[in-house]
């Protein structure tokens, strides 16, 4: 037999993230797709306004992928003017053409709602994303009336959502509203919070969703 490659996801942390936090937030998940799957995590392009709290280290500033008022970001407001969206998508566009192939995504919190419009924009055809799938942890809809048209149509693009039944940053409410949005979403759920679980049973789901992403499977 041939010996088939890992899949490969990009990988979009949350606000007040980076890159370099998602990976070290997500080591329990990259052991349990050992030979699996691979995540390969990018930076948001807007830097957080100086003088954020959880700003250890200049050489890390944490991030976002769009903000809901000048240099903050609420994800039940309904921002009137939402700011630096299309760089972010020009910026996951050039991920997957510079670092690619990607066969999907995975999202964590306003990463994850980032992942949905991408997969809205791939439902629909267009050429800069090209991913088959994706994972969505502790996603949600964005509120600005200017971000709906994401979610007009129902999203014909495989998803897994996984939602924490005790989150208190994205409530479970909102990332089961943003399954809805999709055709035949997976819905995992588990107890906890606000972070992406590893555990025996999220790992089994994990997998089970992955492989039909394989070689051979039809995609």
């Amino acid at each position: 037999m041939a010996e088939t490659r890992p899949l490969r996801l990009l990988a979009l942390h949350g606000y007040r993230q980076s890159a370099r936090r998602l990976r070290q937030r997500t080591g329990a998940l990259r052991k349990a797709l050992r030979g699996r799957a691979e995540l390969v995590a990018i930076d948001a392009p807007h830097r957080l306004p100086a003088g954020s709290e959880d700003d250890p280290d200049g050489d890390d500033p944490p991030r976002g992928w769009w903000f809901s008022g000048p240099g903050t970001f609420e994800a039940g407001e309904a921002a009137a003017a939402p700011a630096g969206l299309e760089e972010s998508l020009s910026t996951v566009a050039a991920a997957l053409a510079e670092h690619g192939p990607f066969d999907g995504l995975l999202g964590f919190s306003q990463g994850a709602a980032l992942a949905a419009m991408v997969c809205a924009l791939r439902a629909r055809g267009d050429p800069r994303f090209p991913v088959a799938f994706a994972v969505l942890v502790a996603a949600f809809a964005s509120r600005a009336p200017a971000h709906g048209h994401f979610y007009r149509d129902p999203i014909a693009l495989p998803t897994l959502h996984v939602v924490g039944d005790t989150d208190a940053v994205i409530a479970a409410p909102l990332s089961r509203e943003l399954a809805q949005c999709f055709v035949e979403p997976v819905v995992l759920t588990h107890p906890g919070g606000h972070f992406i679980p590893a555990g025996p049973a999220q790992k089994k789901a994990y997998l089970e969703f992955l492989e039909r992403f394989g070689p051979g499977q039809g995609q």
